[in-house]
Order: C-alpha cells, then sequence, then structure tokens
C-alpha cells in the first residue's frame, strides 16, 4: 500500500473516522456492589426509597422547635425542659412539645415536633433538667430532611457514569446491590518492530525493550478496559497479517505501536488492507508528535495505529484513541479539553505552524499563580511524559506561544 502524501489535520481525521466507526459497547452485565467502582451504568439507577428515611440531626446537641430559641443570647438566653435522649439506631422515645428538648447524637432521628437541633456549644446546664441556650436556631438548622439527598423515585446516578467511590457509596446508601453495567471492552495491544524486545530482557546492540505495551496497556486500563496484550510481532509481513487477524477477531479494539511510518519494511498499513474492509480511513496527520497514525477499520471492529515512540504513541492514544475506548465501555467522549488548567506560559514555544504541537508541560507555582514550564524532548525520550503534569496544544497556523501568555494545560488523566 502506498505511503501517506496528504496530512490531514485532527479535526478532518477525525470527522473521517467518525463517518466510518462509531464505537458502541457489546452488551451488559450486572455486577454486586465489590465489583462496582470503575464501571459505566447501563442503564439509570433510580432511587426505591427516600435518603434519608428520616429526619435526621448532622450534630451532637438538642432537638428543639426552632420558634423558641427566637431571639435567644448571652443576656436573654431561652431554656428548655430536658424530656429524654434520643439513642442512635432507635426511633425518638416521644414528641417534645412546648418548652421541651431532647438530646440528640449526630445521626440521631429527629423526634416529631422538633424542626431544629441547637449545638452542644450553645447551650449550658439549667437548673434541674434543662438548658440554657445563648444562640437562636431558624427552622432546618443543623437538619437533614426526609429525602434531602435523594427521593424515592429519583433517578440517583444516570446512564454512562463510571462509577467513583462516592457513587459506588450513593449506591449502598439506598440499598441498590446489583447495578447493570456495560461489559468492558477488550483491546489488542501488539507491538512490531525487530529492534524491540521484552521488558524482562536486556537489549543488546540496536534494540530496545518494549515500552508501549505497557504505557499502552496501562492507559486502557485507566479507562476502564482489559488489555489483551499479544506481544512482539516480527518486522515479517505474514507473521503480522495473522496476528492482527487473531486480535481483530478476539477484541473490539486493536492497537498497534511501531511499523505505521513510511518504509521499506513497514507493512501495518499494507497489513490492515489486506485483513479487511473498508480498512485504511486515515494514515498521516498534521500533529506533533504523532504524524505517522493509521485510523482504520476491520469488518466492524476499529483498528489503530500508533507510532512506535513512546512519547508519540501515549500522546496519539490522548488525542484519537480515548474518545474510541470510552464509546466502547459506554461513557460519554471526553470533554474537548480534558481537565484543564489555565496557567501561563514560562518561557517562549516556537512551533512550526504546520500542524498541533502538543507541548509537554509541568506545573509550578509562582506567586500563588500556576505557571507551565516546557519540557522540550524528541518523541523517543519518555521522561518528557513522566516529568510532565501535561499538554499545552498550539493549534494549526500558531506559529508560536508567547512567555507568560495564558493557556489552558490538559492535564494526564489521574484515574
Amino acid at each position: 500500500m502506498p505511503g501517506f502524501s496528504t496530512l490531514l489535520t485532527p479535526d478532518e481525521a477525525r470527522e473521517r473516522f467518525r463517518r466510518a466507526y462509531t464505537p458502541r459497547p457489546r452488551g451488559t452485565e450486572r455486577v454486586g456492589l465489590a465489583e462496582a467502582f470503575g464501571r459505566v451504568l447501563a442503564r439509570d439507577v433510580v432511587a426505591p426509597e427516600d435518603l434519608p428515611e428520616f429526619d435526621r440531626s448532622t450534630v451532637d446537641g438538642y432537638a428543639v422547635r426552632a420558634a423558641e430559641t427566637s431571639g435567644a443570647s448571652g443576656e436573654h438566653p431561652s431554656t428548655l425542659t430536658i424530656v429524654g435522649e434520643v439513642e442512635m439506631g432507635a426511633p425518638a422515645p416521644r414528641p417534645i412539645g412546648p418548652g421541651e428538648t431532647l438530646r440528640i447524637p449526630t445521626g440521631g432521628m429527629l423526634p416529631p415536633g422538633a424542626d431544629a437541633v441547637v449545638m452542644l456549644e450553645d447551650v449550658e446546664a439549667g437548673n434541674g433538667p434543662s438548658v440554657v441556650v445563648r444562640r437562636p436556631v431558624r427552622p432546618g438548622d443543623n437538619v437533614i430532611r426526609r429525602a434531602e439527598d435523594v427521593s424515592r423515585g429519583e433517578v440517583a446516578l444516570r446512564q454512562g457514569v463510571r462509577l467513583r467511590p462516592q457513587d459506588v457509596g450513593l449506591l449502598a446508601a439506598i440499598g441498590a446491590v446489583e447495578v447493570e453495567v456495560f461489559l468492558r471492552p477488550r483491546v489488542a495491544v501488539l507491538a512490531t518492530g525487530d529492534e524491540i524486545v521484552a521488558p524482562d530482557r536486556r537489549p543488546a546492540a540496536g534494540q530496545v525493550r518494549d515500552v508501549n505495551t505497557v504505557a499502552l496497556s496501562a492507559l486502557v486500563q485507566q479507562e476502564g478496559g482489559i488489555p489483551q496484550p499479544y506481544g512482539i510481532v516480527e518486522d515479517e509481513y505474514g507473521a503480522l497479517l495473522r496476528t492482527l487477524a487473531d486480535a481483530r477477531r478476539a477484541c473490539d479494539l486493536v492497537l498497534v505501536s511501531g511499523g505505521s511510518s513510511v518504509g521499506e519494511k513497514d507493512a501495518v498499513a499494507r497489513a490492515i488492507a489486506d485483513l479487511g474492509r473498508p480498512g485504511v480511513i486515515v494514515h498521516g496527520i498534521r500533529i506533533k508528535p504523532g504524524k505517522p497514525t493509521i485510523l482504520a477499520v476491520v469488518d466492524g471492529t476499529p483498528v489503530i495505529g500508533l507510532p512506535g515512540h513512546p512519547v508519540s504513541g501515549m500522546v496519539i492514544f490522548d488525542a484519537f484513541v480515548r474518545d474510541v475506548l470510552r464509546g466502547l465501555a459506554g461513557r460519554a467522549p471526553a470533554r474537548p479539553l480534558g481537565r484543564t488548567v489555565r496557567a501561563r506560559m514560562a518561557r517562549r514555544v516556537p512551533s512550526a505552524g504546520v500542524r498541533e504541537d502538543h507541548i509537554r508541560v509541568f506545573l509550578e507555582e509562582r506567586d500563588g499563580a500556576p505557571w507551565a514550564i516546557p519540557v522540550l524532548g524528541k518523541s523517543g525520550i519518555i521522561t518528557t511524559m513522566t516529568r510532565a503534569d501535561g499538554v499545552v496544544i498550539v493549534p494549526l497556523g500558531q506559529d508560536h506561544v508567547a512567555e507568560g501568555a495564558e493557556v489552558d494545560v490538559r492535564l494526564f488523566e489521574a484515574s
């Protein structure tokens, strides 16, 4: 297959690929709470009950009628008679009447007749079984009302949400002990090149360890996918074709690192074209790093060829693979700028202007404000990623970023 001659802009590449392929989850399953963290909801979770199911105190103190504390102060306190105590995990022993109060712990059930709680710090012991209130409260103070968190029949969590620790906690709170989630996408990860050896081997002269399989597999896991490593494939067309065919049949997405540049031995694009239809959709993008990227579809399975340099592969994963994987997982696409921080560029950074440049930066605080410090280096230098907190994207047509210019730093995903 001929090499790329016309480079597409990143937006053109995304649009052409979008017209050829729309990622969708392959199915669903039900999981319990212990397995729910990190999974993507396949349907809305509707609360089967109110949360909480009763009015409850948020502090240790005394349940009161708020009106009876109106105007209370150090000079003119309100005195209330203590008529009992609310025990944790039990209903209030009795309602409170005019001039009465019940001791109540944090989380305790508010007794009938009460509409607020006075904190312990705002009362003093009175004569006999009474307390002196020296600060007024309003109705609802220090109280969570029934259904204030979630009402019965309300959608507590929506389809497409990837469950975080707080989301799983909410499921537990409403008694949703099982949820329907999308199946996790299976992602084949393979590396090509006679110069690549496994990380546990000592490279001979001219060889390098396989970084891409490990890094890409970690990125796949970060997005909720299941990486399926296919190892290192030699620079031989038949072996590559067989491995790609096996990976395409078994997985929902195939990632191939290396072999996407134009050269005598670079057979990835030719193998994809021979594997099925429609084949290669995009080969070559005006982006740095990552120009030789391949976006392809083979009989309904997306196949993405990433450059062999580790930094290029990780940048292209973020720019093109992440949203495909999210679609396969049932998630919404990432926001256009992802998770960003506004900062000032610490030095002038030139750009060719004919490509979209992804400049690695780390953040430094100066006089209480964030500054972006460029981490310069070629795409084969992986420490430009490990030392960076994120990237600044310089758009096509812009030949530099001025020192002191405000920029959006797209932070690397943390989880």
